[in-house]
């Protein structure tokens, strides 16, 4: 999507994820070769998994096709899942009454680079 001044970054925004429950995944991939994150996320079963797959796997094919990187050398700078918009529904209940139901969304950012 966007290349930074110290790599390059993909960004899925409006993903429809629990911000919290998704930051629990950032301890694999952060600090850690692009390959060896790439191999652990995608034997992990959960959606949040699969969405870190995807934005990893994007922010690879961008440094590799923008900036000419090569894809053994690549570190994963930087892993990060901001709250977005909240989804703002309701239930019906009884006697007419409702009551709210929030969903969640998250922006999910992932910067890659070459180990300094």
């Amino acid at each position: 999507m966007d290349n930074s001044p110290y790599g390059s970054r993909a960004v899925s925004k409006f993903v429809r994820l629990t911000p919290r429950k998704a930051r629990t995944l950032l301890g694999v991939v952060r600090k850690r070769n692009v390959v060896e994150a790439l191999n652990q996320l995608q034997f992990i079963q959960s959606k949040p998994a699969r969405w870190l797959y995807k934005t990893l796997k994007s922010a690879v094919h961008n440094a590799e096709n923008n900036l000419n990187l090569n894809r053994e050398s690549l570190v994963v700078l930087e892993a990060k899942i901001d709250e977005g918009p909240r989804l703002k529904r309701s239930k019906s209940k009884n006697k007419g009454g409702r009551h709210p139901i929030i969903k969640r969304t998250s922006h999910v950012t992932v910067v890659v680079g070459e180990d300094e």
